[in-house]
């Protein structure tokens, strides 16, 4: 999996990081506050889309709402930060893999979908900041995922090629978007995402339960679906 590889590259909720559980219960908490009712696709709709543009969908969506985009965003920026610093854990044997990965000279980077404010609070309150030589938001590019921006954003910033990086990735959108970025990708198992099983697999490269497979060589190799 890591044969000719100079970077790789994370993911940070459900790929690096076991927070997708978060932004459920954000969603059933802001809902309620606000008298909402979310779509049947509601799911799909906002899959892969950065921290921006899934408050812009609450704001064109939900017409009731009567809120600013900035003023969406800030809310749950109040009602997450805390709970990534305090209630957020990394994956496991994913300090380990980072561990191994900085011994062996290899570059590190976030390519997330979220806030920076709240993807830096998390990384920070587990010490995980340090391996990373770039984070970026999916906010601070033309488009989030399935597009490739952000992760060919961290490829630039780590000054490696998009065939020389390894994603890891829990949802197909962001599956898409390291594979087209031109780069390899290795799917995550998460809990929120289980039911999307199969087509990640199919997406991807590589499939693992935990990052110590990939130490153990025990990790599943995928077939490419073109």
């Amino acid at each position: 999996m890591l044969t000719g590889k100079k970077a790789v590259i994370f993911d940070m909720d459900g790929s690096l990081v076991d927070s997708m559980w978060i932004w459920t219960e954000v969603d059933r908490i802001y809902m309620e506050k606000y008298n909402l009712t979310e779509p049947v696709t509601f799911h799909k709709d906002i899959e892969g889309k950065s921290y921006t543009e899934t408050a812009q969908y609450f704001v064109d969506t939900f017409e009731t709402l009567g809120q600013t985009l900035e003023q969406v965003m800030q809310e749950w920026r109040d009602m997450t930060t805390e709970l990534y610093a305090t209630r957020v854990f990394p994956k496991p044997g994913a300090v380990e893999f980072l561990t191994e990965m900085r011994r062996r000279g290899i570059r590190m980077g976030i390519a997330t979908s979220n806030d920076r404010e709240i993807a830096e609070a998390a990384l920070h309150a587990r010490g995980l900041d340090v391996y990373f030589d770039s984070v970026c938001t999916s906010s601070e590019v033309s488009a989030g995922k399935p597009a490739p921006d952000v992760y060919l954003k961290v490829a630039g910033d780590l000054n490696v090629l998009p065939e020389q990086c390894l994603v890891f990735e829990d949802i197909p959108n962001g599956i898409l978007a390291g594979k087209n970025a031109g780069m390899e990708v290795c799917a995550v198992a998460d809990q929120f995402s289980a039911s999307d099983e199969a087509e990640k697999k199919r997406l991807a490269d590589y499939f693992i339960h935990d990052f110590y497979e990939i130490m153990n060589d025990t990790y599943e190799k995928c077939g490419v679906d073109e």
